[in-house]
């Protein structure tokens, strides 16, 4: 029986950057204080939110380790060591455990992506490389790659492989993935901030989330409603943040959060090109779903 690395929200965390687009470390610890205070159950650290594509390996390992040593264990930290390739995969993975981070995000290969028989021998080859866990990222918006229901099973049965952040907008997939890994222990996580209520009624134990970094209280006890069998107030949380949820993604994640974050106090910057700032037409509609929330 495998456990999960945590249940209720996970934040995936935004890096933040300064005028020159260096990693600003005192913001980064400043909004990881905010997340804590606010009943965050995880920090996820250099996924998509994160801008991992745009950071140097250097940049990487220095992030999850700053995450790590500035949480000092108060919960659980967890590394993007995703690429479209299984050696780098590897390096990057290897690294986020040299950090001392509790477990490890690995997205799907992307642009080159692979077969289904290649998806599970690049699960395999992660897994014998580290010591920490590592939950699988399905997100085929971003990666042109879908692991199916039954690759799953295959990949849930490789040690160190105890969850996965399944954002594939598909609920009879979700729904057939938690049949075949029902009494596993295999965790499955929301990986849309939309969706988790839906998640959480097919067995999701919680979600991997972009509005946890302005709100992650409002997502921790959205999960925590839904366990204490709440379903009702597990539903009125949902719906009373789909407004901001929606904003939250009116144009491409980062940009929307990241402005909004910015709005709150935190100079978390602009995203790092190719991702630039966003477009005039969206900068009042996000604003005005920020501030009708009451984020500002």
């Amino acid at each position: 029986m495998k456990k999960p690395l945590f249940k209720g929200v996970g934040t995936a965390i935004v890096t933040p950057f300064d005028k020159d687009f260096n990693i600003d470390y005192k913001v980064f610890g400043e909004h990881i204080e905010f997340l804590i205070a606010n009943d965050v159950d995880a920090i996820i650290v250099c996924g998509t939110t994160g801008e991992a594509a745009t950071l140097s390996y250097e940049e990487r390992f220095n992030a999850v380790k700053f995450a790590v040593d500035k949480v000092a264990g108060r919960v659980p930290v967890l590394g993007g060591g995703g690429s479209n390739s299984t050696y780098n995969t590897i390096k990057l993975s290897q690294d986020v455990q040299k950090a001392g981070a509790d477990g490890i995000l690995a997205v799907t290969p992307y642009y080159n992506k692979t077969t289904q028989k290649g998806l599970v021998e690049h699960y395999k080859a992660l897994a014998d490389s580290v010591d920490i866990p590592i939950l699988a990222y399905n997100v085929p918006s971003r990666t042109s790659l879908n692991i199916e229901p039954d690759t799953l099973v295959k990949i849930a049965q490789i040690d160190k492989i105890v969850g996965i952040k399944e954002s594939s907008h598909d609920f009879v997939q979700a729904a057939n993935m938690a049949h075949l890994l029902k009494d596993t222990g295999f965790a499955i996580y929301a990986g849309n901030d939309q969706e988790v209520l839906p998640m959480l009624s097919l067995g999701a134990v919680g979600c991997i989330s972009v509005m946890g970094n302005v709100d992650p209280k409002t997502m921790h006890n959205i999960c925590k409603a839904y366990e204490n069998k709440d379903t009702d107030t597990a539903r009125e949380l949902q719906l009373k943040a789909m407004p901001l949820i929606n904003a939250l993604f009116y144009e491409l994640n980062p940009l929307p959060v990241k402005h909004i974050l910015n709005l709150m106090g935190f100079a978390v910057g602009t995203g790092r090109p190719p991702l630039t700032t966003l477009e005039d037409e969206n900068i009042d509609y996000i604003t005005k779903a920020a501030k009708d929330y009451g984020l500002i």
